[in-house]
Parts: structure tokens; sequence; C-alpha cells
């Protein structure tokens, strides 16, 4: 004996196919990618120092290569369609090397697997890396170290924050609000190390 379904429960079956559907279809849809950059300022005064720069630590929603947004109420989102070019700890520990590199400020700048003979190993926490969706800006905020490489004691800490007006309305914008809020930290990161940070 064969069942039919009722028309209402018809009308059901058929709504929630084309719904997983579209899930299925947005799921497969390519993220559209963007990258950061590194400025270019170089400060009149040079040191004779090399410096290894650690991957920076991030909680979980930024330990990811996806562009993050925080909502009116707080909570923390993604902006849909749209990723950076690579994991943001990764992508922000070689911007910083490039910032140093682009200044000629050290005698030598790597990573650890470069095996350096370092004089300080520059530490980071990245603590906000997002659209403000409430307040309509990019928000960048890393806290740094610099550890003495024999010693291990920290010589010198602060934290930066740079801001650029942004909506979450696409990818371009945000990552763009995003790259020059982020410029402004490494260029005071650089002017700070410069000055022997003070």
């Amino acid at each position: 004996m064969r069942r039919f379904l009722r028309p209402s429960c018809a009308l059901r079956a058929v709504a929630l196919a084309a719904f997983a559907f579209t899930l299925a279809g947005c799921a497969g849809a390519p993220l559209l990618t963007y990258d950061l950059s590194a400025p270019q300022d170089r400060p009149a005064r040079a040191l004779g120092l090399q410096i290894v720069v650690t991957q920076p630590s991030a909680v979980a929603p930024l330990n990811t290569d996806r562009i993050v947004v925080r909502s009116p109420t707080m909570g923390l989102t993604v902006l849909p369609g749209a990723q950076w070019s690579d994991a943001l700890p990764d992508l922000l520990q070689s911007r910083m090397i490039q910032a140093f590199e682009n200044a000629r400020l050290l005698k030598a700048v790597g990573r650890p697997s470069d095996r350096l003979s370092s004089d300080y190993n520059l530490t980071s926490e990245i603590r906000r890396f997002e659209i403000d969706a409430a307040r309509g800006e990019a928000v960048v905020e890393i806290a740094i170290k610099f550890v003495g490489d024999r010693s291990g004691k920290i010589t010198a800490a602060r934290v930066f924050e740079g801001r650029a007006p942004s909506s979450a309305s696409n990818g371009a914008e945000a990552s763009t609000a995003l790259n020059a809020a982020l410029a402004k930290v490494l260029r005071e990161l650089v002017t700070w190390t410069s000055r022997g940070w003070r």
C-alpha cells in the first residue's frame, strides 16, 4: 500500500529540501581573499639589534583566516564571503617582520625558524582585530613584549591600538579599514622600538 504525504507535509518537505540546497550552494561558494600590507616608513635612527618575531597568540575567533565582526550586542561573527590570505596570526607575524625590514631599523629580523642569534624575541597577543559594527570602525589592538633572548626577562611592553572608519557591509571595505588600522599599529611599533622603547 502506497502512502502519500498530505499537501501541508509535502509543501514542508519541498521547503526543507530547497533550504538545504541553498545552504549547500552557500557552503560551496568561493570566498573572496584579502591581504594586509606593511608600512614603508623609515625612522631616522637605526639599531644594531637582531630580533626574532614569534607568532602572535590569539583566542579562537581570531585564530582563523576569517574577518571578524563584533555585533552591536557584543557577539562575534565572521563576515560572509570573505577571508584573509592566511590565518591571522601567521599573516600578522609576516607583516610585523616586513614593517621592520621596510624601516631598515634592525641589523636582522626574522622568525624563530630562521635561527637568528637574536638579542630580543618579540612576542605578541592579538586582542582585537575586528569590525566594530556598533561604532562603525575597524579596531586593531595588539599587546607587544620584547623579551631578552638570554635573560628571558621582559625588557619592554606596550599595548598598541589603531582604528579606522568602516562598516561590515563587504570584504573589500572591511579589509581596507583593518589594513589602515594595522598600519597605525605597525608604524607606532617601529617608532617606539627605534626610540629604545621610550
